[in-house]
């Protein structure tokens, strides 16, 4: 990985175990931002532009934090090498968790201005495990004034994004969450190409998966094979598509918004739970099943999770 001197504004390389001690950045992107490329050149071509006072302010911050380097992903990492991007997105998670402090910048945020609650860094995508991975979180205002800590706010975050106060405060770790209410959690949240709503899940579920910008809706459906490939979750089924024409779709969902009503989600404790795996045939899983009135077509599959404050359990409906 790259890594910014705070002092020189200098790019450095560190690989493996010889990773420094380092600050991380948390923000949303604006329209002057500074790449890989601008930040070797000459400093005196990109002075104006706020995404380089973004950074200085960062490594201003981190500087007086005791901190020598930071990692901003503007600037550290050399986008237009494929090999270099593919490696940093399937990396991003470890990065922000190996991090000492994330920074996160709500640069919408002004005092005696927009709430706290309302930025726009709580509706994007990658934010998401920003938010989670990183042992500590300080949220800063546009005149990186602190807010407070994901600790100090971490009732708060919860109303805002779903995210379990006992999973801010790391009281529990996402290994006691289910697929489905993580899920949940990414729903209704934007990023720019819609193949990254899948790629910045990829850390949360602890898989890797090559990009291949340009697939569309596919990645999100990629995603979820490579989420098989870990887990016997059921919950992974348990979505509700929005979908007003009620055209039937398969067992994988299209869209993380599919999971926005899953935030209650629980899977079965102490139930065998049956393996399962995809095939060219489709989904291969063994399920309980009723059929629905007599002669009918329709079957109810039972699934091994249930909704955390009822008692019955969740399913899927199949169709001959």
């Amino acid at each position: 990985m790259w890594l910014l001197d705070t002092t020189s504004l200098a790019l450095s390389a560190f690989f493996n175990d010889d990773t420094r001690y380092y600050a991380i950045l948390s923000h949303t992107w604006g329209a002057e931002e500074v790449s890989f490329q601008d930040i070797r050149g000459p400093h005196e071509a990109i002075s104006n532009k706020a995404g380089f006072r973004k950074i200085k302010d960062c490594c201003a911050s981190a500087l007086d934090a005791g901190f020598k380097y930071v990692w901003i992903d503007t600037c550290c990492i050399d986008k237009t090498n494929s090999t270099e991007l593919s490696e940093a997105i399937n990396s991003m998670f470890r990065w922000y968790e190996n991090a000492v402090t994330c920074y996160a910048y709500l640069e919408d945020v002004k005092p005696n201005g927009l709430r706290f609650d309302a930025s726009r860094w709580f509706k994007r995508g990658w934010t998401l495990q920003e938010l989670i991975a990183p042992t500590d979180v300080l949220f800063f205002d546009s005149y990186w004034n602190e807010i407070g800590s994901r600790a100090s706010l971490a009732e708060q975050i919860e109303k805002i994004t779903g995210v379990p106060v006992g999973l801010l405060l790391m009281d529990t770790s996402l290994r006691d969450h289910c697929v489905a209410e993580i899920m949940c959690w990414a729903a209704r949240r934007d990023t720019t190409r819609l193949e990254d709503r899948a790629y910045s899940l990829l850390g949360l579920f602890g898989v890797s998966m090559p990009l291949i910008y340009g697939e569309g809706e596919n990645a999100f459906f990629r995603l979820q094979l490579e989420i098989m490939k870990t887990t016997t979750d059921h919950s992974l089924f348990a979505w509700i598509s929005a979908d007003v024409h009620g055209r039937r779709q398969g067992v994988l969902a299209t869209t993380p918004d599919h999971f926005n009503q899953s935030g209650k989600y629980r899977r079965l404790e102490g139930e065998d739970e049956s393996s399962f795996e995809m095939t060219n045939l489709g989904l291969r899983i063994s399920l309980p099943c009723v059929s629905i009135g007599d002669g009918s077509s329709s079957r109810f599959a039972y699934l091994q999770c249930k909704h955390d404050s009822q008692d019955s359990v969740l399913g899927i409906w199949l169709m001959e």
